[in-house]
């Protein structure tokens, strides 16, 4: 049996199991209300590493400064991490689980946190939908295009509310740039351009993060981890630096690009890539598999988005959106929002027509800084629990961004330009 057929055989398994070994419907299994303004809400972890931590942490001072959230139950796969996140949480020790499974089927949770590696979004994502939960699901939305698809027809027919924890889609500086493009301030959009540039060697590698001395097959379950990924032996090196691995990531395409991209595209007009085209090499950083340095163009049908990445050099473009009247300034680097505006510049050729328009000759909007990290994603979330209104980055634009990200890494594994037509005519017809 080849990869994609084991995977596929693996999620399909796994889903009954998550559907049939906890009987019950999803009204059944927990709250399937919208929560109201005085009601509070209950949430549950999945994958306690260093990601979950800050989520954590944030919602611990929420609970503490508003009193409308409550942690009540944490699941890993790892003993030590099982028990610093009750430590952490402050939940019951029955409250602490090893199977995803048991902690969806709770009836006291209202909404899930998840925090696990790519390979297993799909699976815990879908196993919470099922039970009525909301989720909360770190990016990227999924490994592949088609459990993202499925993701996002199960939460329009689940009535469910899920957030991608990419949380530039929550900064100010996307949502008055979306409002500039939707204004006409630079005419028709016709390309864009985003990307990161980390400087990594001297810490031996992006994602090198540490490995636990006292990890071991004994204390981490290693065929959990593993999942529907290609069976390997033990390798604690894997299961710490597994953005490192095609089983279980697109390396900068899923950790880097998907924050890059996401937003981009919904302050352009979400939708389907036409084609997407990478390259790129691991030319410094030689202990991984996925590249060190790569570059992806996306090709819409009216516009193409240029991402950029090396995790070897710290050089890091624009992030800016132009037109075929101006541009927009977004960013000067695409990991540091802490500025408080935007820049609205004319082409040379319409200068005249947009300082008739605005009064000036430059506009810049002024936007609130970036000064809260992840939080005003979380609470864009918690408030759409509670609304049951669309978040910045629900399910249908986390499909569409996925779609182009996934191609991305399919383009340069394959050593060749991805087409959507290609890749899947009819799917494309039903979406």
């Amino acid at each position: 049996m080849n990869e994609k057929k084991s995977r596929r055989e693996f999620l399909r398994k796994a889903g009954a199991i998550a559907v049939t070994g906890y009987a019950g419907t999803a009204t059944e299994f927990g709250v399937s209300r919208a929560a109201g303004a005085n009601d509070r809400i209950n949430i549950g972890f999945i994958g306690c590493g260093g990601r979950m931590n800050s989520h954590i942490d944030y919602l611990k001072r929420r609970a503490t400064d508003k009193g409308d959230v409550q942690l009540v139950a944490v699941c890993d796969i790892y003993e030590k991490r099982k028990r610093l996140a009750r430590e952490r949480t402050g939940v019951e020790e029955q409250a602490v689980h090893h199977d995803y499974r048991e902690l969806c089927a709770r009836k006291d949770i209202d909404a899930v946190v998840i925090a696990s590696p790519d390979h297993w979004h799909h699976l815990h994502a879908m196993a919470a939908l099922k039970t009525g939960k909301d989720v909360y699901l770190e990016k990227p939305f999924t490994y592949t295009i088609e459990e993202a698809r499925e993701i996002a027809q199960t939460v329009t027919a689940e009535k469910r509310v899920l957030q991608v924890g990419s949380q530039y889609a929550s900064f100010d500086h996307f949502h008055k740039s979306r409002k500039a493009i939707a204004d006409g301030l630079i005419g028709q959009v016709v390309w864009a351009t985003a990307g990161y540039g980390r400087n990594a060697n001297k810490d031996g590698g992006e994602w090198n993060y540490s490995i636990d001395p006292d990890a071991s097959e004994k204390n981490i379950d290693w065929k959990a981890f593993l999942g529907p990924a290609p069976k390997r032996p033990f390798s604690a090196e894997r299961y710490f630096r597994w953005r490192k691995y095609w089983d279980y990531s697109g390396g900068i395409a899923t950790d880097l690009f998907y924050h890059a991209l996401a937003p981009l595209v919904m302050a352009i007009g979400p939708q389907f890539p036409d084609k997407v085209a990478a390259s790129g090499g691991i030319f410094v950083q030689k202990d991984r598999e996925v590249p060190d340095t790569f570059m992806m163009n996306v090709d819409y049908p009216a516009f193409t988005v240029q991402l950029t990445c090396s995790v070897a050099s710290g050089a890091a473009p624009l992030v800016a959106v132009n037109g075929t009247e101006g541009r927009i300034i977004i960013a000067e680097n695409g990991e540091n929002f802490s500025h408080s505006s935007i820049q609205v510049i004319p082409d040379r050729e319409y200068r005249k027509e947009f300082k008739a328009k605005t009064g000036v000759e430059k506009l810049v909007i002024e936007c609130k800084p970036n000064e809260r990290g992840d939080s005003p994603h979380m609470d864009n979330f918690l408030d759409a629990v509670r609304s049951r209104q669309q978040p910045n980055l629900g399910a249908d634009l986390g499909y569409k961004v996925m779609a182009a990200i996934r191609m991305g890494v399919d383009s340069y594994r394959q050593q060749k330009t991805i087409s959507w037509e290609r890749r899947a005519p009819a799917r494309r017809s039903q979406d």
